[in-house]
C-alpha cells in the first residue's frame, strides 16, 4: 500500500465515523499537540511554573493565530 492509498483508506474510515466520533478524534489530538508543546517548553524553562508553562503555550498559539490570519483576543 502506498501514501496516496493509506490516506484514502484513512478517509474512506473517517466518512463512516459519526460527527461525534471524528470530533473526538479532533479533541484528542489537540489534546496530545498541546501536551507535546507543553513538554517542549518545560525542556526549554525548566524552572518554569505550571503556571508559566500554560502562558507560555497561550503565547504560542496567540502567534500561530496571528500569523494565519485576524489576531484573537487573548483569553
Amino acid at each position: 500500500m502506498n501514501a496516496a492509498d493509506a490516506l484514502e483508506t484513512q478517509l474512506a474510515i473517517y466518512r463512516r465515523m459519526t460527527g461525534e466520533e471524528r470530533l473526538a478524534i479532533a479533541l484528542r489530538l489537540d489534546e496530545l499537540a498541546c501536551d507535546i508543546s507543553c513538554a517542549g517548553i518545560r525542556r526549554q524553562y525548566p524552572d518554569a511554573t505550571d503556571e508559566e508553562v500554560e502562558e507560555h503555550l497561550r503565547r504560542r498559539i496567540w502567534m500561530t493565530y496571528r500569523q494565519k490570519g485576524p489576531e484573537p483576543a487573548l483569553p
